[in-house]
């Protein structure tokens, strides 16, 4: 996908990278008002494209090697519960290749086009293990032939079960085609979760929070109520989840974000509506608050409860409605990252689940057997609980905080372009730096510009500002060096970048640096937590790639949330509770660093 039709903002292209740090930002984020992230028709073509052929050829896939679903009965399949199963293999298959989400040029992967099984297939690329000092045996970064072994298995033990036709269980109402075989459904769990434990990256790419647990329900219990009931539960439980973890600022920012790179907001003064006062303060607007937190949040925490415990098929439908306007408004956004196929799978089954399985035709919550609705309740809810109180020991998918604008995320400055380059050379992996996927197709300038417009992406989220408050005391100057977004950081090191901050935190640093071998200042990171509920104060931490943790510390979230996002007053108040012996700053002092007690 060409970038030579996209919206370049107004500045000539030689003159961009001596215009100083901040003064690059504040125009880059005028333009993201103006014109989103600026990307050509092409590229959104190209995602639709996407979108249609994941149901076709999904569709194709299920009813060719599924006995009782007939193409000339395909009316027929809408309540057959092993298309629900089949359609979400066939996603899960999608998402762990890579050709789901974080896939194509909204994801910044250009050439080639995806990650995923490019890395995951080769040994000796990184991995990131989630608990390497507490769980034996996983310990090291380094790809091995145990790793890429396992991945290949999970690939193939997937396509294999798109082939199984159903079985009939207690409970199934007759004349349907039966649901997948439970020991094939528990033995991709035990696969996946496996892997979980070496690698954090490929268990998070199939988007195991949302579908193991399912899963494991059909796998394990022996009654078809229990099995979707259970599915409606943990349906409702992502919902809701979202939605509480978007009672922070940080989703207006999101929303006002989103709304302006959706390509059919043609509209300039409502794109300029989404902020306070366009250009002197860019901070969301009380219609962005509005769209965010009644169209938005409101939807998916109430919604849910309507599904779930709706008496009336009219009520329902309602509900049915309402969450696929929701997840249809996500699709139009054409976000970063571009998780679209999760969207869409999701619309699928809000219809599926609560207009078949009505709570008033022997699908509801009261139906199921008491036990095994505790285990369910519970064991949906501690994760999202876990996420939401202490964000530091999950990932923000696990906890539940998609689209809420409230992610452990990073910032990466290099002190030139030899130190970001020296990935490519110390690096094994499948694609190079985005400037170097980029710059031979479009030149240096332009492609300088779309890398740094994911800078001030940043930064119009709240946490954006603590990076940059941080990294200004710990690089002499950000004029002069390079700055990346660390998602797509990930994206080139680890194949995948869904927002989780955690993939490029200090175990993947190790991981860099044991190849790389930087000194002390040549990669700096500042890096932020997510925000945990009922209190403001964000953790955050400085990392050295050759050294460490430098510096721990936190900011209070309203201090982000209310300054401008190219920080004219300088930076953000924070309150400094660490540092590491015999280190000292090289960058600015300032009084904010006191921050607020």
């Amino acid at each position: 996908m060409a970038y030579r039709t996209a919206e370049l903002p107004p500045v000539e292209l030689d003159e961009f990278s001596k215009i100083p740090f901040f003064e690059r930002m504040k125009m880059l984020q005028l333009h993201w008002v103006e014109e989103g992230f600026g990307t050509p028709k092409q590229t959104i073509t190209f995602y639709a494209w996407k979108i249609f052929f994941y149901g076709l050829f999904g569709l194709i896939v299920a009813g060719a090697f599924t006995a009782g679903l007939e193409f000339n009965n395909i009316g027929g399949w809408w309540d057959e519960p092993i298309l629900y199963q089949k359609l979400m293999i066939w996603t899960i298959l999608m998402e762990i290749l890579g050709l789901a989400a974080t896939c194509g040029p909204l994801a910044f992967h250009f050439d080639p086009p995806i990650g995923g099984v490019l890395y995951w297939w080769q040994q000796d690329t990184l991995r990131v293990p989630p608990y390497p000092k507490r769980l034996p045996f996983t310990r090291g970064t380094r790809r091995t032939p145990w790793d890429t072994g396992l991945y290949k298995l999970i690939v193939f033990w997937l396509v294999m079960m798109l082939f199984l036709s159903g079985e009939q269980v207690d409970g199934l109402p007759e004349g349907r085609a039966g649901v997948m075989p439970q020991w094939a459904l528990i033995v991709y769990c035990c696969l996946i979760l496996t892997m979980g434990l070496r690698d954090k990256v490929v268990f998070l790419s199939s988007r195991a929070e949302q579908y193991v647990p399912t899963l494991l329900c059909f796998g394990l219990f022996s009654n078809f109520v229990d099995m979707v009931v259970a599915a409606k539960i943990f349906i409702v439980l992502i919902w809701m989840g979202a939605g509480f973890s978007k009672l922070q600022h940080g989703f207006s920012c999101t929303v006002a974000i989103m709304v302006q790179n959706t390509p059919w907001v043609v509209w300039d003064k409502f794109r300029k509506a989404t902020v306070r006062d366009y250009p002197n303060d860019l901070r969301p607007s009380k219609l962005t608050h509005f769209m965010a937190h009644v169209g938005g949040t409101t939807a998916e925490l109430v919604m849910p409860l309507v599904l779930l415990f709706s008496p009336w098929p009219w009520l329902t439908w309602i509900a049915i409605i309402s969450m696929w306007m929701l997840h249809t408004f996500i699709i139009s956004t054409f976000p970063l990252a571009v998780p679209l196929e999760w969207n869409v799978f999701f619309m699928f089954c809000a219809g599926f689940l609560f207009a078949n399985f009505h709570a008033g035709s022997g699908y509801g919550v009261g139906d199921m057997d008491p036990v095994l609705l505790a285990i369910v309740v519970c064991g949906g809810l501690a994760p999202i609980v876990l996420g939401a109180l202490k964000p530091e020991y999950v990932s923000f998918l696990v906890g539940m905080k998609q689209y809420a604008g409230n992610w452990a995320s990073a910032t990466f400055s290099f002190r030139d372009k030899s130190m970001e380059d020296r990935i490519n050379e110390r690096i094994v992996k499948s694609a190079d730096n985005q400037i170097d996927q980029i710059e031979p197709l479009f030149g240096k300038e332009i492609s300088e510009i779309f890398i740094q417009k994911a800078l001030a992406f940043r930064m119009m989220h709240p946490m954006g500002r603590m990076h940059y408050s941080a990294l200004m005391r710990h690089t002499p100057s950000l004029d002069d060096r390079v700055q990346r977004e660390g998602e797509f950081v990930s994206n080139v090191l680890t194949g995948w970048n869904f927002g989780d901050g955690h993939c490029i935190d200090e175990r993947l640093i190790s991981g860099l640096q044991e190849r790389c071998q930087y000194e002390p200042g040549d990669v700096v990171i500042a890096f932020t937590e997510s925000q945990p509920a009922f209190n403001k104060k964000v953790q955050y931490r400085v990392i050295d790639a050759a050294v460490g943790v430098v510096e721990k510390g936190w900011y209070h979230n309203d201090d982000a949330f209310n300054t401008q996002p190219w920080l004219p007053d300088g930076p953000i108040p924070h309150t400094i509770t660490w540092t590491r012996p015999g280190y000292e700053a090289p960058g600015v002092a300032y009084p904010g660093a006191g921050g607020r007690s």
